[in-house]
Parts: C-alpha cells; structure tokens; sequence
C-alpha cells in the first residue's frame, strides 16, 4: 500500500493543506505529485504539525511550494516546531545567497557583447603583429620556410577547390548576363553587355566570389586543424619542444593561401566571362566572335591588374582569420563548431569591408 504524505480540502475562502509521515529524500517525489494536484488561486492554511521526520530535500520542496501558492494569494504555515523553523530560516538563507542566473536585460546585454568584441580585437590586433614579426624573421632566413607544408596547403587551398570555384563564377557570370541583357535589350544596346560582364567580374565579382568561396572552405578548415590541434594539445606539446606555432602552423597556411588565391582569382574571371558568353549567346544571340572582339575593344589589361590586387590582401585576411580563431578554441569540441563559424563570418565580412576600401582608393586615384 502506497504511504500518503498530504491530503487538503478545497474550501470557498481557501484550501486546507494537511502534511503527515517522513518528508525525505525518499518520499519527495510521491509528495510533489501530490502537491501539484492542490488547485491554485486561493488563500492557502498549511498544517505540518504531524510530519514526523524531515530533511533538506523534503524542506526545499516545501519551500518551493510556499513561492508557487505565494503568486496567486497568501500562504499561512501553522503547526511547525523550533527544529522545522531553525531548518527552513537556515535553508533559505542559503538559497538567497545564491546566485541564481537571470536574464540580463538588453543594455546589459549589449554591453557584454562591446566587451567580447572589444577584446575579440584587441587579440586579434595582437596576433597580427606577432604574424608580422613571424613572417619578417621567415624572410631574412629563407632557410626557414617550410615548403613542404606550403604545397601540401597549396594543393588543398587552392587546386582542390578549383571545381567549386568555376562553378560559382560560371553561374555568376551567366545571372550577370541574363539580368543585364533585359535591361540593355530596352535600349538596343546589347553589344554593351560584354563590357558589364568582362570588367565587373575582373574587378569585383571575381576576387570578392573567390574569396567569399575560399573563405568558407579554406579558413573554416584553418580553424578546425587548428583548434582540434588545440584540443589534443599538440600545440603545447610544440611549444613545450620549444617549437613556436606560428612558424610550424600559421606561416605556410598563410604564404601558401597568398599564392594559391589569385590563380583562383584568375581562373575564376575566366570561368565567370565564359558564363557570361553562353547567357549572351541564349539571350541576346551574341556569337562567340562578336563577344570575344568587343572582350579585346574593352577589358584592358589594368583591369586585372586591379583585381589581382586584391587577391594576396583577401588571402591574407582569411588565413590570418582562420587561423587566429583556430587558437581561440578551448578545451570542448562545440568549441571548434563555434570558432569555425565565427572565422567563416569574421573572414567574409572583411573581405567585403576592404572590398569596398580598394573600391574606394581606386575610384579617388581615378582607375
């Protein structure tokens, strides 16, 4: 037979609660049921003058129950001892010093966020200067350059994403085309279509898509070798060997991405004029001859100059961000998760923000 522990009546004015038997760790769960049958809404008269026996779990239980019935109306305890007193007093003392987590409100909010960021860039800026100092010292002693691990990462970072990377420029080089022929078709100037394709993709769309891809390929890789490196602490075996990370890990990612972008670059303004000849050809009927004469009439060799500029800056963005949030991983694997993420958008925003930049510089200089 089942012990019973409570029992209360439902009365007009308020609800009669009566406690008997052992209020322990044993016997709290089978009360709890109990008491959350008990209605709400109503003056409560609580009765514990017949429980026999009590320790902390069956005192934080009735606790917690006096602050649930306290929401919707009074709660009158009758019946309790010195010793059930003593014990409820000292318990709830103990339960207010705690530091019970709550929810910030917004400005708290937003300022813990200033503040992460605020450091987020304070390490970062220090980071760069130590790369800085790493690759200075790499190249008044070339002997030191790891080249081995440069091609390893050159044939990772940039011949293993060839395929990805053609397609992307392929495809916007074709949604350029389609999308500007409906305009220029308005106007009888069709021709002019190769000039929007040719030129917008050598100096924008190119650098910025490859490095947008590479990006989110590449650096999210660079922060994942990185912070499982981190993880199984291979990192502080190196350092304990006397062997700095940075000559061994971040140096090569970084030269061999620098090399390896702007022949993707390169490639993919290729791929991307290409794209833009098949829409030219299926929409406005552009022959391949009539496209590739207006391509020599308009694209000038400055213009690729101009975006393979911009190549070796994008690359060194991305490794740099990769591999700085590679060594912010700490010691869990959500951590990898969560810094892979936050390099792939750190990495893209900023290779927008100095797109932009270069746009301006060139604009102002007048090329």
């Amino acid at each position: 037979m089942k012990k019973q522990f409570l029992s209360h009546r439902v009365y007009p004015e308020y609800i009669e609660i009566n406690s008997f038997g052992d209020w322990t760790i044993q016997s709290v769960d089978q009360i709890e049921k109990r008491l959350s049958k008990i209605p709400r809404g109503k003056s409560v008269v609580w009765d514990v003058s017949k429980i026999t026996d009590f320790d902390s779990a069956g005192v934080l239980l009735f606790m917690d129950y006096i602050e649930h019935f306290k929401k919707d109306a009074s709660v009158e305890v009758i019946g309790y001892s010195d010793n059930q007193k003593d014990m409820y007093l000292l318990l709830k003392k103990t339960t207010q010093d705690i530091d019970i987590p709550r929810r910030d409100s917004f400005l708290e909010r937003l300022g813990k966020n200033s503040l992460e960021i605020f450091k987020d860039i304070k390490d970062f800026i220090g980071f760069i200067g130590h790369l800085f100092s790493a690759i200075f010292y790499t190249l008044i002693t070339p002997r030191n350059i790891r080249l081995k691990e440069m091609v390893y990462h050159i044939h990772q970072s940039g011949f293993n994403a060839i395929i990805i990377v053609g397609m992307t420029s392929f495809l916007v080089g074709m949604v350029m085309a389609y999308q500007g022929s409906v305009q220029l078709a308005k106007f009888g100037a069709d021709i002019f279509i190769v000039d929007s394709v040719a030129i917008s993709m050598v100096r924008e769309l190119g650098p910025m898509i490859t490095a947008i891809v590479i990006a989110g390929r590449s650096g999210s890789a660079y922060t994942a070798e990185i912070g499982a490196m981190k993880i199984t602490e291979e990192i502080s075996a190196m350092k304990t060997m006397g062997f700095d990370p940075y000559y061994f890990l971040v140096i090569p990612r970084v030269f061999a991405l620098m090399i390896a972008l702007p022949l993707l670059i390169f490639f993919a303004d290729i791929v991307g004029i290409a794209g833009g000849m098949v829409a030219s050809n299926m929409q406005l009927g552009i022959s391949t001859g009539q496209f590739v004469d207006r391509l020599y009439e308009v694209l000038e060799v400055k213009h690729y100059i101009l975006g393979m500029i911009k190549g070796p800056v994008f690359a060194f963005i991305i490794a740099a961000v990769g591999c700085f949030r590679g060594f912010q991983v700490s010691d869990n694997t959500e951590s990898i998760g969560l810094h892979t993420t936050a390099s792939v958008v750190n990495a893209i925003f900023l290779v927008i923000a100095f797109d932009a930049l270069f746009s301006v510089i060139y604009t102002e200089f007048g090329v």
